[in-house]
């Protein structure tokens, strides 16, 4: 079990934790890197409420909306990951993609540096609505799932990856160190200050039934990789 202050609520510091004491660090040294894990933050009981009771990411609480936090359009990390977006929203059929039109007419970055998702009416090209017939929430989501095969796979890595942040320092003898922690209110620049609600605040998404160590699991090793994942679960107790 992890220590008492991780014991399923939100730590009332969790957004300060660039301060916090040492001991709230589990290292693992994987050689070129050595990789940092929050304990406080992966030993909560953190979980996606999209659908139920997620306030979105907007200036005002806007759960009826279902956009979670995809009001934004999503950053690509680089042109290999656009392009497999590219190429895996032509395969999703006009009947679960709620925007194909929108994307066939006028692609589904938002311009020719396909850095981000294009938004189409408030949200991500991506985000199928409430009430829409195919089922709501992420189509590169429900396409992964319908072809059997991992979300990690099909979505920007962004997307993915939320609420995990990892914060990336090289040190002086050319060994990085990685942090991997919480995402914050911060880590959205501009955006954040006008947001009504972060999901990794408060306590309302705090009600999941397993530590995100495990809840996130697949996440956590697509990416710190396999061995320095099964070494933190080795680590843990």
């Amino acid at each position: 079990m992890v220590n008492d202050s991780t014991d399923g609520m939100a730590d009332d510091h969790m957004a300060d934790d660039h301060m916090a004491d040492e001991t709230q660090f589990l290292e693992v040294d994987a050689g070129d890197t050595i990789w940092r894990f929050d304990r406080h933050f992966l030993g909560s009981n953190w979980t996606c409420i999209w659908g139920r009771g997620c306030q979105g990411i907007l200036a005002e609480p806007a759960e009826h909306l279902g956009q979670g936090c995809c009001s934004l359009g999503a950053e690509l990390d680089g042109l290999d990951e656009a392009r497999n977006v590219a190429a895996l929203a032509a395969t999703i059929s006009s009947e679960l993609f709620q925007h194909h039109a929108e994307a066939t007419h006028g692609g589904v970055f938002s311009d020719e540096t396909r850095a981000n998702t294009r938004v189409v009416d408030g949200a991500c090209i991506f985000l199928n609505r409430p009430g829409y017939a195919a089922g709501a929430g992420c189509v590169l989501h429900l396409a992964a799932i319908a072809a059997e095969e991992s979300p990690i796979d099909w979505k920007p890595s962004v997307c993915w990856q939320l609420p995990v942040k990892v914060e990336w320092e090289m040190r002086s003898d050319d060994v990085e160190v990685a942090t991997v922690r919480g995402w914050r209110r911060a880590d959205w620049g501009d955006d954040g200050d006008t947001m009504a609600w972060c999901c990794t605040e408060g306590h309302e998404a705090y009600v999941g039934d397993r530590p995100v160590v495990e809840s996130l699991g697949e996440e956590l090793v697509a990416i710190v990789g396999e061995p320095v994942y099964l070494e933190l679960r080795r680590r843990w107790a």
